[in-house]
């Protein structure tokens, strides 16, 4: 393990094993601390409790002291999205709107509410963002980049090709990417499988040795942010042994970039010998990690085991469940999530609209489970993880919750709403969007 991993991985399991998924009692809040002295009441203004009511107007729940609104409604099956120093917001969508792939937002007169939506862009996707006055999106195949007008709304011009050429394949296609504070840019190729089976999520198929996958998928790229007409060959291999990264962001207070990793599927499908049906539900779990230059994170050999805190080798390639894993060759995840819950966007707050113990922290939306039977589906969140020096300064607690709307629901397609991407704005606002009906919410502080 690197420098300080042991020491993540003890005080993960001094938590409890199985525990995350619960919101922090205000006993459990007061009485933990971690390195630095924080205590766990710090962040406790960054929780939902028990008693927190759901907004009937947002239709979901912010901790109290916060407010959300809903800033737009039915722009479209929303992804990642980007607002802009002037408040414009830009959302990628999945399917392509009348009009266009993109959807543009802005407020007019003022009110926290979007009173004019245009819509631009031939290109559907996942990812966007904003960088020296260029809007850049992503479609399951390539990075654009449009110029932002002066003054208006939608660009007027083509969009420049950035990269292109990225392999294609069937699943976990999606481009999200980030920038990093040097002028580059990371592109995630997710891995079009399961676990790198001979044969795809068939039962007792054993893994491809090596993973042929690997040479071109399951990683993050590196790219010139400013140059354009790039193909995938000029792209340099940041990090490998990823399933798929929808949940990125760059740490400015780390000076690095970090990731929430989709953790792979059907352990007890596969594998019925080896696995319960309730074992299938509760692993493995959704790694939280620092993207370090040639690290090596896993996938498919291995995989997180959350409640045991430590890495396992998968059963494809010899693993009982128990097996562990190199610890030398593989990266130990700073936090680990539930489950199946989907990262599906990561932002580090920079504002200073909200308490002050939010600074520097972390946001990640999950999107929800669609695979836990027979339990719940579980997720639909927001979560906050509170960083101090460059690392989570102690567990994270859920942020947001009540999207999905049913109490206990059984299959992802009930789901009334389900987060998807993030943005904070100008004057410190978080922006969540959700794929399901293309509602943006906006939430603020108000102490």
């Amino acid at each position: 393990m690197r420098v300080g991993q042991a020491r993540r991985v003890a005080a993960r399991q001094a938590f409890g094993r199985g525990r995350r998924h619960a919101l922090w009692s205000s006993v459990a809040l007061g009485a933990l601390l971690l390195s630095g002295g924080v205590a766990f009441a710090q962040a406790e203004r960054l929780a939902v409790s028990e008693a927190t009511p759901v907004d009937q107007d947002a239709g979901i729940r912010v901790p109290e002291g916060f407010d959300a609104k809903v800033f737009a409604e039915g722009v479209g099956r929303a992804r990642h999205i980007a607002v802009r120093d002037n408040g414009d917001v830009y959302v990628a969508l999945r399917t392509p709107a009348e009009g266009g792939g993109i959807a543009a937002l802005r407020d007019r007169d003022g009110d926290g509410t979007a009173d004019r939506v245009d819509y631009f862009g031939e290109h559907a996707g996942t990812g966007i963002a904003i960088r020296d006055g260029f809007l850049y999106a992503s479609s399951d195949d390539a990075i654009y980049r449009y110029a932002l007008p002066e003054d208006g709304l939608a660009p007027a011009g083509p969009p420049e090709t950035v990269v292109e050429g990225f392999p294609t394949q069937r699943s976990h296609a999606a481009k999200a990417f980030a920038f990093d504070n040097s002028g580059h840019l990371y592109v995630n190729v997710g891995a079009p499988s399961n676990a790198c089976q001979v044969e795809d999520r068939t039962q007792g198929s054993p893994g491809q040795e090596p993973c042929a996958l690997l040479e071109e998928h399951a990683g993050l790229w590196r790219f010139d942010a400013a140059k354009a007409d790039q193909t995938f060959a000029d792209g340099a291999r940041f990090v490998t042994g990823t399933r798929n990264i929808v949940a990125l962001d760059w740490n400015p207070e780390a000076g690095a970039l970090h990731f929430v990793m989709h953790g792979r599927d059907q352990l007890h499908d596969l594998f019925p010998n080896l696995y319960t049906a309730e074992q299938n539900a509760e692993l493995p779990g959704e790694e939280f990690h620092v993207a370090r230059e040639g690290a090596d994170y896993g996938w498919p050999y291995t995989y997180w085991d959350h409640q045991a805190g430590q890495r396992v080798v998968a059963p494809e390639y010899s693993g009982d469940g128990r097996k562990p894993a190199e610890d030398a060759r593989y990266e130990t995840p700073l936090l680990a999530f539930p489950a199946h819950w989907a990262p599906n966007d990561l932002l580090f707050y920079t504002g200073d609209a909200f308490p002050d113990e939010a600074q520097g922290g972390a946001f990640i939306a999950f999107h929800g489970s669609w695979n836990r039977a027979p339990l719940p589906q579980r997720g639909y969140n927001v979560v906050f993880v509170p960083f101090a020096g460059g690392e989570p300064a102690q567990d994270w607690s859920v942020f947001a919750d009540g999207f999905e709307g049913a109490a206990e629901l059984e299959d992802s397609d009930d789901a009334e709403f389900r987060p998807m991407g993030l943005a904070q704005g100008p004057d410190g606002a978080l922006y969540i969007a959700d794929s399901v009906q293309g509602r943006i919410w906006r939430v603020t502080y108000e102490g």
